[in-house]
């Protein structure tokens, strides 16, 4: 059977009014697709209206075949077992009925043509390196990664004919995204697959791009890098049309300047020959009625042309995407080379992570705090910025430091970006805390809305600013998983943030790519209660 997922004239807007979609029309054919686009253009909303999880304002969502969706946020009852989380528990207690000689027909119904039920379910478990796990525990047993894990098992062994995964590597730790890559990867037959995330290296794992974008998708061929080649080429051409545009502006504006003037000279000669009466009145008078018919008609011809050109311009100009790097100078921020920054001595922290003898850091130095999902590397980076005491040992930060928390609690819901800096600059003037936050996007009045109300990209960048801004400035900044719900244009920008930042970096985080975006200079790893150096190669084989 031919697997299809169709929109037409799909619309959907929230309770208020706000829209979402207006009649997006859109077929996601067999193979693996990725949906991209800026936080807040709508891509989880377009991936439940799919799914069936929100009902449109209008227009149809059909689906050929089984549909099955994995949400971004999974809540499961930690009391059930592994086999009932699989949907597979009534069957696998008819099958161990019959083995046990009960010849019930109601067991025989149950089962079905599902006799290797276990054996299925067991191998997709072993595939996405759940193996270990069996089908008797509880999921309370089992980790948060673990639960996405288990949650995709269960819709693989349904066979869907069409998958949606919204963000699905969002707080999964290393280990846990390779067994969901290995998962895309094998994704195979007429099926389609379309996947919510800003993932990179999940996303080089598709087969054509969907950019939604002011509420309309455009399509590419190949995975995310193929897709960024096309729309660098895209936006290069866009800025030459802009330039373009521009220029043939300002030709029109001058030609009816130009032409004004001539016709204001030719006006002048007119009321010059009038005056003189050199000329009958009905000859002066009819080639008077002439020139003004011309000149109305010049006029207009001109102003036509001048508005076509705005309209050229405003065309040209919406093709290109808005400059969204951070452009800042950091420079009280810098750490000298020889500078120690902290030390460990015989440290152990809350949930048992510790490291025995030292460990130094010095100068501006780049670290990559690496680990499992409940290693301990948040509370490592509490005890560092100050917010937990250590169990035992010594944890000294000798510079000033921040620390950034993936909840992006630092911002007060209810003051506006300007008051949230200068809560953090109290020496600041206004003046000075709107200049440098121009640098981080927040522009004129966009500066004066509340933290409550700004997307999820936007929340992050204003908390960034509150403590990149900071008084005195952090010369250790901790950030704990920062990439975690951020779009792709959102982690450009704190690239482009931290680019600008000279002191030293401590980054708890599980995006690969992002870490070896930044420049990392050292890398830890937090394994079985261990603090220990490792690499980038020990990271990457895992």
């Amino acid at each position: 059977m031919h697997t299809s997922l169709t929109c037409i004239s799909l619309s959907f807007s929230w309770p208020d009014g706000t829209p979402v979609l207006d009649g997006l029309d859109a077929a996601f054919g067999p193979g693996r697709t990725g949906l991209v686009g800026v936080n807040g253009s709508g891509k989880s909303t377009l991936l439940k209206l799919l799914a069936g999880e929100l009902t449109p304002s209008g227009g149809t969502v059909r689906v050929t075949g089984e549909l099955g969706y994995l949400p971004q946020n999974i809540t499961l009852d930690t009391s059930l077992r592994v086999d009932e989380a699989l949907g597979i528990a009534a069957v696998r207690a008819a099958l161990h009925a019959i083995e046990a000689g009960d010849v019930d027909e109601a067991h025989f119904t149950a089962v079905g043509d599902d006799w290797d039920v276990e054996e299925r379910a067991l191998a997709v478990l072993g595939e996405l390196g759940l193996g270990h796990i069996g089908l008797d525990r509880t999921l309370g047993e089992v980790s948060g990664g673990e639960s996405v894990l288990l949650r995709l098992a269960a819709l693989l062994l349904r066979r869907p004919d069409v998958l949606l995964l919204d963000e699905p590597t969002n707080n999964l730790d290393l280990h846990a995204r390779r067994r969901l890559y290995e998962a895309v990867d094998t994704w195979s037959g007429p099926g389609a697959l379309v996947v919510v995330s800003h993932d990179r290296e999940l996303l080089d794992r598709v087969d054509r791009i969907a950019d939604l974008r002011a509420g309309e998708l455009t399509w590419y061929g190949g995975n995310l890098s193929a897709y960024e080649e096309a729309l660098a080429v895209e936006q290069e051409a866009a800025a030459r049309m802009v330039r373009v545009a521009e220029s043939d502006l300002r030709k029109q504006k001058r030609e009816l300047v130009e032409a004004q003037q001539k016709l204001a000279r030719r006006k002048r000669y007119g009321q010059k020959m009038w005056d003189s009466k050199r000329e009958p009145k009905i000859v002066m008078g009819a080639r008077k009625r002439a020139a003004q018919e011309s000149a109305g008609k010049h006029r207009i011809l001109h102003e036509e042309r001048l508005s076509a050109a705005r309209e050229r311009l405003d065309e040209a100009a919406d093709a290109v995407r808005e400059d969204d790097e951070i452009r800042v100078e950091l420079p009280h921020t810098a750490v000298p080379p020889g500078r120690t920054v902290f030390t460990l001595r015989a440290l152990e922290v809350a949930h048992g992570a510790l490291r025995e003898g030292a460990l130094d850091l010095h100068g501006p130095e780049r670290v990559a705090l690496t680990g499992r999902n409940g290693a301990g590397k948040t509370t490592l980076l509490r005890t560092l910025a100050g917010e937990l005491p250590p169990v035992r040992g010594e944890a000294d930060v000798h510079v000033p430091v921040r620390f950034l928390p993936q909840r992006l609690d630092v911002l007060d819901e209810a003051l506006t970006v300007a008051e949230n800096v200068a809560r953090f600059a109290p020496g600041a003037t206004d003046n000075r805390i709107r200049a440098r936050l121009a640098r981080f996007l927040f522009r004129g009045a966009r500066a004066d809305r509340t933290a409550g109300t700004l997307s999820g990209g936007e929340r992050f960048r204003a908390a960034l600013a509150a403590l990149m801004l900071a008084e005195p400035a952090p010369q250790l900044l901790l950030l704990d998983e920062p990439t975690n719900n951020l779009d792709m244009a959102s982690v450009r920008q704190l690239v482009s943030a931290l680019e600008s930042y000279e002191g030293a970096l401590v980054i708890a985080s599980h995006d690969l790519p992002f870490l070896e975006s930044v420049g990392i200079t050292r890398w830890l790893q937090l394994d079985g209660g261990e603090l220990r150096e490792t690499s980038a190669e020990e990271v990457v084989s895992g």
